[in-house]
């Protein structure tokens, strides 16, 4: 190997100073390239000293921040004291409210400042330098949990004195404690910051005298290498050159026993290891290439790369599945540019959607309906790599979100409501169609990106509303504001409509606004207010404005001068819906509503309490003679004849007078004198007026008193069944008895039951009454001998009644008594009110064995399709009959058409109410069935039964 130094000084042409040959030759040798080495060695180490010593300041820099660290605990720390400090504030609020919403509020409060104050406590701690900063704030935790503890058992209402100063201490102990915490962090920062200080000059001096230690190592280890290597580095640096050409099967001289030696070894070590690395590096590669193409092939998305000339130069699996004929493609070399001249048209078929696709980047569908997204990235050749994407279900996802939103606005813009939505800055988002056409607004007029400011401009610019400004406008909507609540804003536009407007705020701090047409809600419910004090079929006051009108004409009646209550009812009006129908008695009621109207003047008042009762109150009268003028002009007005829609129709009238403040000082008096006067009228002359009399009054506390009486005999059953008998002229004995109802009342004694049977029906009273009297007769007669059979009567009342057979049915099955001595007898005003439910209710009867009499035949209807329509077991002839039998009136002609009337049908005719032997023969002869009468025996009570059966039947069928 030829020396560099030497073939330096062969080829250099110019003969140079010996100092300049000797500097350049050692610069150009191996020997001075080393020293140079080694030289920049001692500066990089020099160099990296000098590093050190920044690097060390940037450590005081980082002590510096670690003590910053330190007064973030001691901020954390303070923190916590702060916290403490609004828990105190927030429990102190929560003692002096009663309010259970703010209770619950603050309650909250206080749980999120106790959950803010743990945490500040732990940061606190973790920034913590020592071990008594740690357990101070332990003894922190401890004092606030004893606080929280004693604060929740406490009961502001209940709590001793003792016990606040027992928590003004715990929360005295928790204050000492976060203090010591604050005073422990702040020495604590204080003391490091002391000692990294300290720490980071003592480092930068050791490492100044390392650095300095270091250069002058490097310059003496320098120079002895240019002294020990000459020789050796040479054959080292050809064997690397060697190395660095490639040729690796060179071999690489084995030196000595020196470190060069080692080198050359270590070389040799080198090119071995360069040659086992190449190998694993390309089997890498392959393993690589492996994996990357099991990636691509496997891909969910389609990777297709192209070269520059435009040739599909390769395709993932996925992608071939995208495109049908992608792998004839690419063998045969096809290019997406193809050539500049053929059409569109003329291109392949089977490659028009993969020419298409990756043409450009985008959303591309395919003819399979698919949708692909293509993304393309040049490469460095000139190609590129297109990435294709299914998106078809995104594309569905946008469908049904673009058809949502479709039908989103649909309900939008056919809401019953306008609706706007706003932003936090009051920005409209969304306004719909309703909008507009509540306030008669063009479209477009109102747009999103507005203010709300803008939109109530707009509004007032359209005329909605007159003399109104944006002011006045801002201040109702203010004032809809209270109590930390919207409340509902009602808006009058210039046509009449009212707008009722609501508010809610949103989750972003904006707020929707809806506008709802609510004219006719309002015309509803002022027509709801107007019923409530007027009658629905003709308009006039009701009951309770009738109150009203008295109370304020008692309140202006004066001394000369007072009012008169009227109370007209229409007679006959009851046939008039029964034939006719209700509409023309609703439409009567009308007609009658306006006569009555237009009798009186504007100041008095009529008014309607029910059916076709009124009330006229007639102001400003000094004496009763004004009122009987005016009673005769209602009921000559009133009283003349309708022409209705269908009918021509006469109703007469009766008038109840009553004045005041001489009759009464109240609503309820008065109205009630003047239906006692009217009471009065209709039982003594339809058609004309009574006044109001103090007699009339007491006659009505009587009734009063009876109903009273009524009620309570009814529930301590003070009645008695008294027992009249009944006598069979074919066999001349007693064959049953009729059971009669008698009241003793222990003021009054025997009261006629004609007195209290009515008032007992009007009552409601006669239901219950009459199945007690059945109870208590089949109860009685079940101890009577088996051929006596008893007589009940019923109540046309009590047919109204589903229960009535099973009472029947219930009475025969607890007495034992068999349906056959049961005789339930009824009048022909049972038939005339309800035919049909009525036969039915007496077939249910008779299936019980139960016989049906029809009582008093002849002083009603007498129809004779009722005796066709039921089969009665008997007929009983009224004792008017009877009475005037032995005159001749022809009274003995109707008797015998009856009693041949029964015998035809073969019912049983029974004779009422004979009192004389005369009677008796004139019945025997005519041939009646049976007779019951004074003659025989007047009613008696049970006890006295026994008595009239042994004195006409023997004492063989007397009760034993």
């Amino acid at each position: 190997m030829q020396d560099p130094e030497a073939a330096t000084e062969t080829r250099s042409p110019a003969k140079p100073s010996a100092a300049a040959r000797g500097l350049s030759g050692f610069f150009t040798t191996v020997r001075g390239r080393i020293f140079v080495a080694f030289l920049s060695m001692s500066l990089l180490s020099g160099a990296l000293g000098l590093y050190a010593v920044v690097a060390i300041s940037h450590i005081g820099t980082l002590v510096n921040r670690t003590y910053d660290e330190s007064l973030m605990s001691i901020n954390y720390a303070r923190a916590t004291a702060a916290d403490f400090a609004k828990m105190r504030t927030a429990f102190a609020r929560r003692m002096h409210l009663r309010n259970e919403a703010e209770t619950a509020k603050l309650n909250a409060e206080i749980a999120d400042l106790s959950t803010t104050l743990a945490e500040d406590l732990t940061i606190a701690v973790e920034r913590s330098q020592s071990d008594r900063a740690v357990r101070t704030a332990g003894a922190v935790q401890a004092a606030v949990s004893a606080w929280e503890e004693m604060r929740r058992t406490l009961d502001p209402s209940t709590a001793r004195p003792e016990r606040w100063d027992a928590l003004d201490q715990k929360a005295n102990a928790v204050d000492n404690q976060i203090d010591l915490l604050v005073n422990y962090t702040a020495g604590d920062g204080f003391t490091f910051r002391q000692a990294a200080r300290f720490l980071v000059a003592r480092e930068m001096r050791v490492n100044a005298i390392a650095a300095v230690l270091a250069i002058v190592a490097c310059g003496l280890v320098a120079w002895l290498l240019n002294r020990r290597i000459t020789g050796p580095l040479a054959a080292a640096s050809a064997a690397a050159e060697r190395i660095a050409s490639g040729r690796l099967e060179d071999r690489i001289p084995s030196g000595g026993r020196d470190e060069l030696g080692s080198l050359l070894r270590s070389m040799a070590v080198m090119r071995d290891n360069i040659q086992a690395m190449m190998a694993r590096e390309v089997s890498q590669r392959r393993r690589a290439e492996a994996l990357v193409t099991d990636a691509l092939q496997t891909s969910r998305e389609g990777v297709v790369v192209v070269d520059a000339a435009g040739r599909i130069a390769l395709a993932n699996a996925q992608a071939q599945k995208f495109f049908a004929g992608l792998g004839e493609a690419i063998e045969a070399g096809v290019s997406l540019w193809g050539n500049p001249e053929t059409t569109e048209s003329a291109r392949p078929k089977p490659h028009g959607d993969c020419f298409l696709a990756l043409a450009r980047d985008g959303d591309i569908r395919l003819a399979d309906g698919r949708w692909l997204r293509v993304s393309r990235s040049a490469t460095q050749q000139g190609g590129f790599i297109a990435v294709c994407s299914d998106i078809s279900l995104l594309k569905e996802q946008e469908d049904r979100l673009t058809a949502t939103n479709l039908r989103l606005d649909a309900a939008l813009d056919n809401m019953s409501q306008g609706l706007c939505l706003y932003d936090a800055q009051d920005r409209l988002m969304v306004v719909n169609r309703r909008y507009s056409e509540i306030y008669g607004l063009s479209p477009g007029a109102v747009e999103p990106g507005m203010t709300a400011v803008e939109v109530m401009n707009v509004s007032l610019q359209a005329g909605n509303h007159p003399g109104c400004d944006i002011e006045s406008l801002l201040r109702a909507q203010r004032e809809a504001f209270y109590g930390g609540v919207w409340h509902t804003h009602f808006q009058e536009l210039c046509n009449g409509r009212i707008v009722a407007i609501e508010r809610r705020k949103t989750a972003d701090n904006g707020f929707v606004a809806t506008y709802e047409d609510v004219t006719e809600r309002r015309q509803a419910e002022a027509r709801i207010a107007f019923l409530a004090h007027h009658d629905m079929l003709t308009g006039l006051p009701n009951r309770i404005a009738l109150g009203q009108q008295i109370e304020v004409a008692m309140a202006q009646a004066g001394r000369d001068y007072g009012f008169a209550v009227f109370a007209v009812d229409l007679d006959d009006f009851r046939p008039v819906n029964e034939t006719l129908g209700h509409g023309v008695g609703d439409e009567l009621l009308t007609a009658v509503a306006n006569r009555l109207t237009a009798c009186v003047r504007e100041i008095d008042c009529v008014a309607r309490l029910g059916a076709d009762e009124f009330i006229v109150i007639q102001r400003g009268i000094d004496r009763p003679e004004d009122a009987a003028v005016l009673a005769r002009r209602i009921i000559e007005v009133v009283s003349a004849p309708y022409s209705l829609s269908s009918h021509e129709i006469s109703v007469g009238l009766t008038i109840g007078i009553t004045l005041a403040p001489s009759d009464g000082t109240s609503c309820e008096k008065l109205l009630k004198n003047a239906e006692v006067a009217l009471d009065r009228g209709k039982s003594e002359a339809r058609g004309s007026f009574r006044f109001f009399e103090p007699e009339m009054d007491a006659r009505l506390q009587a009734r009063r008193v009876l109903e009273r009486d009524l009620r309570e005999a009814l529930a301590r059953e003070s009645f008695e069944v008294y027992y009249q008998p009944i006598y069979s002229l074919d066999a001349d004995l007693i064959c049953g008895f009729e059971a009669l109802l008698r009241w003793d009342h222990p003021v009054r004694g025997f009261i006629s039951p004609a007195e209290f049977i009515p008032i007992a029906e009007e009552l409601g009273l006669i239901v219950p009454l009459g199945e007690w009297v059945l109870r208590r007769a089949c109860e009685e007669a079940a101890r009577w001998p088996d051929g006596l059979k008893v007589a009940v009567n019923v109540s046309a009342v009590q047919f109204t009644s589903a229960s009535l057979v099973n009472v029947v049915r219930e009475a025969l099955r607890r007495t034992g008594l068999p349906g056959r001595r049961l005789e339930l007898e009824i009048t022909e005003s049972v038939l005339v009110a309800n035919p049909g439910a009525t036969t039915a209710i007496l077939h249910s009867l008779k299936a019980l064995g139960v016989r049906v009499a029809m009582d008093d035949f002849g002083t009603g209807y007498s129809s004779l399709s009722y005796l066709r329509s039921f089969p009665f077991d008997k007929i009983k002839i009224d004792q008017s009959f009877v009475r005037d039998l032995c005159i001749k009136d022809g009274t003995d002609f109707i008797v015998r058409a009856v009693i041949g009337l029964g015998a035809s049908l073969g019912m049983t005719t029974t004779a009422e109410g004979v009192e004389t032997e005369a009677q008796l023969a004139v019945l025997r002869a005519e041939g009646c069935d049976e007779v019951q009468g004074y003659l025989f025996s007047r009613p008696v009570p049970v006890s006295e039964v026994n008595a009239v059966i042994l004195r006409w039947n023997g004492a063989s069928r007397a009760i034993a």
